[in-house]
């Protein structure tokens, strides 16, 4: 009986534990149902009140939040990285708590440990206010640590996507730059905003015409040139002949697209594409062409009288006396006013205003840049002193791009293009339009090596690269219709190499003024010039046009035209 009894109590406390353990598994089951429910609440709650949701495709995983622009050869010029911000949230601590610990000028002080160039009196404002927002747009990653080491919460540091250019202030006009808002402005960033942005197309890299090495060598010199004689802006751009494609486009000062503050907006003004001058004497090649196309000079060896030209009570004269009279050649090798205003008076205000309009300088220049200055163009009807003006260069304002455009088409053969900043394949150049016979544009050739040679362009005569030019020295307008005896934009316009031309090379200087290293003369022969001289050798070789010394145009139909030539 005894046995009977133990096995009785034996299987009672087994069923009691059998019993506990299920309990017990229902418990763990429940709590876990509960938390799940929990979870799900929460995941429900953000997902109707949150943020929108992130695609979260391997594909857009992979993407770049903004596609990336290099330059022809595959540079990096714009990224996308990811950044810090520094940024007020005075409800960090709920809706009734006071946003910080310590006092807004303490505050404020300890970040400008951090920042050296923070505005702390600005910020103390600010905190003080209560007002949220930026208190700083990108920070380092040492930076956010020691933000963080103050100990306020309503200091936050939210992870953010940086747009960085990785070459500084380096073609920050061709660039641009993007807004906070993620937009992009001024530059190639606003006209391909679209490609940047776009799921489909932003993991492709967009190509600009653009080559760094170029960009940085012609900024550099024109920022050499700006610093020796004192002007107050400077502008460049290369040009490839054959295409139209932009190898350099360079606005001085420049900004730096990686901080955009207030000094910066104020130079976002591109003085290649958007601003308008009187460019003077390099107009003369492109009338003197005019008038050898149309038939109007037939022998280079022909005389003009070089005397004060009188319209009316206008009168035309040279800065100084040339001689009693000069042929076509030394026309332009020393730069004449009156004897051009004869030839365009030959070639009649109808036939040069075709020429020009030809040359697309009636119209805003062609390039993608959204920021494109309309010259100051004379209008349906010249009249006989206007079409005397514009043959060397004034009464007629354009931008330093179409003057480039202009000399490509006088050099290549004849023909037009428009320039562009995307770099173009094999065979995507466009057609272009004719302007010059072939014959005229061998000729204006052969002129413009005479002028680097023999006259006004000597200061850009890089030996071995067989430059050809003409400087262009005008006032600036005046504030009562007159001119500014004072203030002068320089100009060099270049080719090279003249045996077969391959680029256009453009130097401008705003206000230069007369220094010691340009023998204080303030003309572009002192100061444009020499910049072309000093960069054809450096970008030369990178561009595929090495120096040669035993090669050359040949000029020997028109040396005899030129005193001295033949010594």
């Amino acid at each position: 009986m005894a046995v009977a009894s133990g096995r009785v109590q034996l299987v009672t406390l087994r069923e009691r534990s059998l019993d506990l353990a299920r309990w017990r598994v229902l418990w763990i089951v429940a709590a876990f149902a509960f938390l799940a429910l929990i979870a799900v609440m929460r995941i429900s709650y953000l997902g109707m009140n949150g943020a929108e949701a992130r695609a979260t495709t391997l594909a857009d995983a992979l993407l770049p939040p903004r596609g990336e622009i290099t330059d022809r050869n595959g540079v990096p010029m714009a990224r996308a990285f990811p950044a810090y911000a520094l940024w007020f949230n005075p409800k960090a601590l709920g809706e009734d708590g006071e946003p910080l610990v310590r006092a807004p000028e303490e505050v404020a002080a300890k970040l400008g440990e951090i920042f050296p160039d923070l505005d702390q009196a600005k910020v103390a404002r600010q905190l003080a206010a209560g007002k949220q927002g930026y208190l700083r747009r990108r920070l380092l990653p040492e930076e956010a640590n020691r933000v963080q080491e103050i100990g306020e919460l309503a200091l936050e540091i939210p992870m953010e996507e940086d747009r960085h250019y990785p070459q500084g202030k380096m073609a920050a006009h061709v660039l641009g730059y993007v807004a906070a808002d993620g937009s992009g402005r001024v530059g190639m960033e606003q006209v391909l905003d679209e490609h940047l942005s776009n799921p489909d197309t932003r993991g492709t890299p967009v190509a600009l015409s653009i080559d760094v090495r170029v960009q940085g060598a012609l900024e550099d010199e024109l920022r050499r040139g700006m610093k020796l004689t004192q002007a107050q802006g400077g502008a460049g751009i290369v040009l490839d002949v054959d295409t139209g494609e932009v190898l350099a486009l360079a606005s001085l000062p420049e900004f730096d697209p990686n901080k955009i503050d207030k000094d910066g907006q104020s130079l976002m003004f591109n003085r290649v594409t958007n601003q308008v001058y009187e460019l003077g004497s390099t107009f003369k090649p492109l009338s003197v062409a005019a008038a050898i196309d149309a038939g109007v000079v037939r022998d280079l060896g022909k005389r003009y009288d070089a005397s004060p030209v009188k319209v009316g009570r206008f009168s035309i004269k040279d800065s100084h006396a040339m001689g009693p009279d000069l042929n076509v050649v030394e026309t332009l090798i020393h730069s004449s006013n009156t004897t051009t205003a004869r030839i365009a008076d030959e070639l009649g205000p109808e036939r040069l205003r075709r020429y020009m309009i030809d040359m697309g300088m009636n119209e805003r220049p062609h390039i993608e840049l959204p920021a494109k200055g309309f010259p100051i163009w004379p209008g349906e009807k010249w009249p006989r002193l206007r079409s005397m003006t514009v043959s060397y260069g004034h009464g007629i304002a354009v931008t330093p791009l179409h003057l480039a455009s202009a000399y490509a088409a006088m050099v290549n053969g004849g023909v037009w293009r428009p320039a562009t900043l995307h770099k173009l394949g094999a065979g995507e150049a466009p057609k272009g339009r004719r302007v010059f016979k072939a014959s005229t544009s061998s000729r204006m050739r052969q002129m413009l090596r005479a002028t680097a040679i023999y006259g006004t362009g000597r200061n850009a005569d890089a030996p071995g690269y067989r430059v050809g030019g003409k400087t262009g020295s005008a006032e600036k307008p005046g504030g009562k219709g007159g001119y500014r005896r004072t203030a002068l934009v320089s100009t060099f316009a270049a080719a090279f190499p003249m045996d077969r031309p391959r680029y256009v090379v453009i130097a401008m200087l705003d206000e230069p003024r007369g220094t010691l290293a340009s023998s204080y003369q303030r003309t572009a022969a002192w100061n444009a010039a020499p910049i072309v001289g000093r960069l054809v050798p450096r970008i030369g070789p990178l561009i595929g046009v090495r120096p040669d010394d035993t090669r050359d145009i040949d000029i020997s139909a028109i040396k005899p035209l030129i005193p001295g030539a033949m010594e």
